[in-house]
Parts: structure tokens; sequence; C-alpha cells
């Protein structure tokens, strides 16, 4: 499939790519000289993680997923959450690298291995060596929970076989074995599918790299994008396209101060524009979506702005060694926080917390007398 674009449809394209590309100028210099950039920044992680699941057809509550990243999750995690703090880690990730480490082959190894489910599995997968070792030396593990892992051990050594026999590094025998079950327990082939080739078809994207270049930032991140959907190198990361073009837009310098939110105003856009069959019709709704992100930041960024502003005359005159502006910079880089977070974040009680949070005036968000939150709505 080619993906250049032609005189016809680049002329179609211009009015709605001239508004993309204003607006994501005007957001990228407006957080690079604002003083709650640094919050904007580390808010749009977890927004557009939540945007992804939304255009994927998943709801998650950014109100779950912030406390699920700070390890107080009120209830088990659903799998759909499980997936949005993927998303969350991998855009840090990128963050915090080199602007072209992203798109580079190291940085999409890292993503595709690290993040997905090598770096989980990597960590499983040298557990059940440890009591091997133990064994060796002659000690014996008789701890309250050596039963659990002792079962969890047997249960990662039955799950790597399995990932042995599929990907063809066991024995012959086994697989020979296990031929038959196979066929029976995955009669959609979903386990052993040879023509969807992840790596070649993550080849095949980059590709498209060298064009994107030679095009204008968004126009060139609209058309990775594009391709992405097109191509779907990945099957369980689908998601990680829209992360890709904003490293784009960080590499080629269009975004500068914060890693662009493309989920959050791809969500804004109607579903049969995003999967329409005409191709000037998706760059359209993609372009839009830059348009939307942009303009939804910049009315975030008044937000915290003023927020920020009306903090400041609460803490104006305090003691140099006040912890409320740096409980003030907390809440700017939160959609919420708790008690808890606060005490932990701050290091003091949750009593002294709660008195924190009554100087510096924010909103309560719950409306419970108990388990409370405050944000910047």
């Amino acid at each position: 499939m080619r993906y250049d674009i032609d005189g016809v449809m680049l002329q179609a394209l211009l009015p709605a790519l001239t508004a993309a590309e204003d607006a994501v100028a005007r957001l990228d210099e407006r957080v690079l000289r604002s003083p709650v950039g640094e919050g904007f920044a580390e808010r749009s992680h977890f927004f557009d993680a939540a945007g992804a699941l939304w255009v994927a057809g998943e709801l998650v509550h950014v109100e779950d997923l912030v406390l699920h990243d700070a390890h107080m999750d009120n209830r088990a995690p659903s799998h759909e959450l499980t997936i949005a703090h993927s998303v969350l880690r991998a855009r840090r990730r990128i963050w915090t690298g080199e602007p072209s480490w992203a798109l580079g082959a190291p940085g999409l190894a890292a993503l595709t291995a690290t993040l997905g489910e090598g770096e989980g599995d990597a960590r499983e997968a040298k557990r059940p060596e440890a009591p091997a070792e133990a064994d060796e030396e002659g000690e014996e593990e008789d701890g309250p929970l050596a039963a659990e892992m002792a079962e969890i051990d047997a249960i990662l050594a039955r799950s790597q076989k399995l990932i042995d026999i599929h990907t063809g590094k066991a024995p012959a025998s086994e697989q020979v074995a296990a031929a038959p079950a196979r066929r029976n327990e995955d009669p959609l082939g979903l386990l052993g599918d040879d023509e969807w080739d992840e790596e070649q078809r993550l080849a095949e994207w980059r590709s498209v790299l060298p064009l994107a270049d030679s095009l204008p930032p968004v126009l060139g991140a609209v058309i990775l994008f594009e391709a992405w959907e097109r191509i779907e190198p990945l099957r369980r990361q689908h998601w990680l396209g829209g992360l890709l073009i904003a490293g784009h837009l960080r590499a080629r310098g269009k975004v500068a101060s914060h890693l662009f939110s493309f989920y959050g105003g791809l969500k804004l856009v109607r579903h049969e524009r995003r999967r329409a069959r005409d191709r000037a019709t998706r760059l359209q709704a993609f372009l839009e979506a830059m348009h939307l992100g942009a303009t939804a930041g910049l009315k975030e960024l008044d937000r915290l702005t003023l927020a920020r502003t009306q903090m400041e005359l609460r803490f104006r005159g305090r003691r140099s060694n006040s912890s409320l502006p740096e409980l003030a910079d907390f809440i700017l880089s939160r959609p919420m926080v708790s008690a808890a977070m606060i005490a932990r974040h701050l290091r003091i009680t949750p009593r002294g917390a709660l008195n924190l949070v009554n100087e510096i005036g924010i909103r309560e968000i719950t409306g419970r007398g108990r388990y409370r939150a405050w944000g910047i709505i």
C-alpha cells in the first residue's frame, strides 16, 4: 500500500493541516513558558492513557488509574486498567528518553518487549531459579508462604513450557505430543499464527518513516498513524501507535515541552470518521484529532494556571520551609490526590496531609466523608 500524498489530496488536507500545525505549536510554546508546564506534562500521561483505552472501546476511569499507579487500589485491578497502566508507563519511558529514541530500533525493541510483557515476564521467569539455587546449597524454605510460592513456581514452569511449545523452542517430542491438544484448545490459531509476523509488519511500518520525515511534522505524524492502523504491527499493543507519533513530533522538534496527547483528541472524533474507508477522510479525522487535542490542552493549561494562582495566594508569606508549595506542585501533576498519596509524597502523617489540604483550599471531588480525594476540575 502506498502512503505518499498527491497534490489533490494535499490541497484537500491543507485547511485541517494548517489548523492542527498552528494549535500544536501554540500549545507547545505556552507549556514551555508556563509555570505549570511540568504538572501539565505529567497529567497528560494519565489522560492520554485513559484516552487510548477509550479509542479501543474500553472505559477506564482516570481516578482508578491514578490510584493504581500509586499502588493504592481500592479493588483488584481490571484487565483494562492494567493495559492503561502499561500505556502510562510507556509514555513515561518515551518522555524520559532521548527525542529520537522511541522510533529507533532500540526504542521499539524496548517498548514492544520490555513494556509489553517482557518486563514483567523477565522478572517472573527469574523467580523459579531462586529455589533451585537454594536446593543446591542444601537450604530449605519452610516459610509461611512456601506452599503458595511452590504453586506459583509450578504455574510459571507450565506456562514457560507452553510458550516453548508454541514458539518451537521445545524438543520435537514435546511439540508432537502437544500438537493435538493445541489444535483442540486453539481452533482459531491465535497462538501459532505464522502468517502474522509482527517483526515484518513493524519493519514495514518503519519503512514509512523516511516519507514522514520529508513532510511537515504534523502531516508526517498522521501519515505514520494511518500506516499503523492499516498495517497493524502489534496485536496486543495496538495502542503504541499513538505514542510513537507523539515521539515523532518530539523528535522533529514540533513539540518539545511535553509528550503530545494524541489519544486525548482522537477520542473526540467520531468513530465513523476515524475508521472511514476513504483515506482522505481518515487523514482529515486524524488532523482534526491533533487540533482538538491541542485545543483541549490549552484549556487544561488555563485551568491549571488559574488553580496555581489561587493556591499561591494561600501560601504567600509563609515560612520558607512550608510544605504548601510542594503540595501545590504535586496536586498540579495528578488528576486527583488522596490524603494517603499526599502523606507519602511529602513524608508526613495522614492527619498532617488533611491539614495541608484544608489550608491550600482545593476542591474535594468525591463528596464523601471518608476515603476522600481532591483535584482540579
